[in-house]
């Protein structure tokens, strides 16, 4: 491809080697409005004329319509979406093509069009998290005042209402989007105008052309610019904890839909058969988004990997940052729309869930704050509980069967009203502490929820 400073052609297994045309075309609606400004920089360097700029732009738009619409052809040849366009940019409108790249190199070229790129995906999948928020909402909601045990170690702990457990991931999905959000803000700086590392004698007005593009700033190290791929490894660490919170809501909803729980089930659209079985119903798209979270994080190690060594400024190695934040991005918001598809469509059996809800063993924990109440320190409290636990077990008895007299055999701070503490529905209500499972509280933040999502 290069002439001038050799003398042999390109080996046709290095051009297969080193193309990236063949993923990294996805960029050229973004290398087009960056060529545009850049050519709009040039003009008001006196470098175009108005003639030459609207030569140029006419020609960049006409390549962008016929490549959305499939008519243009990428040469391998051509290595890769830059040059591909400027070597029909110059067979469309002649010569005048040929000076477009003047004061620029690929390698602030590139990292231009990834940037753009980037802060255009991330405002989808913003959106895409959004939308699945809204979904686990709107299922809170259906939910009502409906209980499902609360768990740590994946055994049973404290009663809670099934809303307020999907409020959980609702707070994670935030937390996303926030990051995103800062993400955004940190990627939103134009490195176009930094040429191949030391800039150009040429001088553009570097501000105008990021205006021009939407950029918040520019760049203020060269050699920092063209090399600079934090922005792609903080975009992925997100991408990647984000897929780790929808892997976590999966393995719920995979449990919740297992006959061993009971307490959903999903809907037909989003399930699957078995090839032997006939009577299976499988939750796939939960277990291919737990799946997919693997294959987050490996993008995300593979990034951090090739960035560890290089030393400044550019190097080809750069060249296999797309395709891990390609594959990302088509990953996430591809599974934050399923999901959030998924979740809509889920429902709750309540009456099984609230069977297991109903296990008096679940309020110990309020029986040893009973206690703590009548002047027991926490500590004991905790083993007189544990004790009496032990003997409901060994006795196959309901803690809220045990009379008073055996209550207080444990303990003498035991007294008539203890049989109100067993009572789930003023357990519940008694948990008033912001953040925690009241019925008011868990509708408070429903309310909350819903303005700040509509």
């Amino acid at each position: 491809m290069w002439k001038g400073r050799f003398t042999q052609p390109t080996s046709e297994l290095v051009q297969a080697y080193g193309q990236s045309v063949s993923f990294d075309w996805r960029l050229y609606q973004q290398d087009i409005r960056g060529s545009i400004a850049h050519s709009r920089g040039l003009q008001r360097a006196g470098i175009l004329t108005a003639e030459e700029q609207a030569q140029i732009q006419q020609g960049l738009e006409s390549i962008a319509t016929d490549i959305a619409a499939g008519r243009f052809e990428w040469q391998r040849s051509l290595e890769d979406v830059h040059m591909n366009i400027e070597s029909e940019l110059t067979r469309r409108i002649g010569a005048v093509g040929a000076k477009l790249h003047t004061a620029r190199s690929r390698n602030d070229q590139v990292a231009t069009d990834v940037r753009l790129y980037t802060r255009e995906a991330v405002a989808r999948l913003i959106a895409g998290a959004r939308q699945l928020q809204r979904a686990l909402v709107e299922a809170a909601q259906r939910a009502g005042e409906a209980l499902i045990p609360g768990y740590t170690h994946l055994q049973r702990g404290q009663p809670v209402l099934f809303a307020h457990h999907l409020l959980a991931y609702v707070e994670m999905l935030e937390r996303d989007a926030q990051r995103f959000a800062q993400a955004a803000q940190r990627l939103n700086v134009m490195p176009l105008g930094s040429g191949a590392l030391a800039g150009s004698t040429i001088v553009l007005d570097r501000a105008a052309v990021a205006a021009d593009l939407g950029f918040a700033d520019i760049t203020h190290n060269s050699m920092d610019a063209v090399s600079d791929r934090d922005f792609v490894a903080e975009v992925l660490f997100v991408i990647s904890l984000c897929g780790v919170h929808l892997s976590r809501l999966s393995e719920d909803v995979i449990l919740w839909c297992s006959a061993e729980f009971g307490f959903v089930t999903l809907s037909d659209a989003h399930t699957t058969g078995s090839s032997l079985m006939p009577q299976k119903k499988n939750p796939d798209v939960a277990e291919l988004t737990r799946g997919k979270s693997g294959r987050l994080i490996g993008n995300l190690v593979s990034v951090l990997t090739l960035l560890k060594g290089l030393p400044m400024t550019y190097n080809r190695d750069l060249q296999e940052d797309k395709e891990p934040l390609f594959d990302s991005i088509d990953s996430l918001e591809a599974a934050l729309a399923v999901v959030a598809e998924m979740i809509a469509g889920m429902e709750l059996c309540a009456a099984r869930a609230a069977a297991a809800a109903a296990d008096p063993m679940l309020l110990a924990t309020d029986l040893a704050d009973y206690l703590v109440l009548r002047g027991v320190p926490f500590r004991q409290a905790h083993e007189v509980i544990g004790k009496l636990v032990a003997h409901c077990v060994s006795q196959g008895q309901a803690l809220n069967a045990v009379d008073l007299s055996t209550l207080r055999g444990f303990s003498e701070a035991f007294g008539p009203e203890v049989g109100e503490v067993l009572n789930l529905q003023r357990a519940l209500k008694a948990r008033q502490a912001v953040g925690a499972p009241s019925p008011q509280g868990v509708a408070a933040e429903l309310a909350r929820w819903q303005q700040i999502l509509s």
